[in-house]
């Protein structure tokens, strides 16, 4: 039951606003007023959209950077791997031409 009375109230509020608007409106001073916050309005939107927009472009931009950042820890990272690899395999390589020659030694 409380939740309908808050709607009527509610909605009675909605109504009573519209009315008083209307019946404001018709009066010139009354227009006047009605222009100046509608314009007020307006002013207060516009400055909130472009706050919006600068903060968007400030996390857009840090994003980016966030992203050169990884990409270049990925290729050094990479880099690392692929020489660490390289130098494996000629350790490897090493080690098998060292046994190769242990070899030769103990069959001469």
């Amino acid at each position: 039951m409380e939740p309908m009375k808050n709607a009527l109230w509610f909605l009675l509020g909605i109504t009573g606003g519209f009315v008083a608007a209307h019946l404001v409106n018709k009066d010139p001073r009354g227009h006047e007023v009605l222009a100046e916050v509608d314009a007020r309005i307006s002013e207060f939107t516009e400055r909130i959209g472009d706050a919006y927009r600068a903060q968007e472009a400030k996390i857009e931009g840090l994003v980016a950077d966030a992203k050169d950042a990884a990409s270049h820890v990925v290729d050094a990272a990479q880099k690392a791997a692929s020489a660490a690899a390289d130098d494996v395999a000629d350790a490897a390589a090493e080690a098998v031409e060292a046994s190769k020659d242990a070899a030769a030694k103990l069959t001469d």
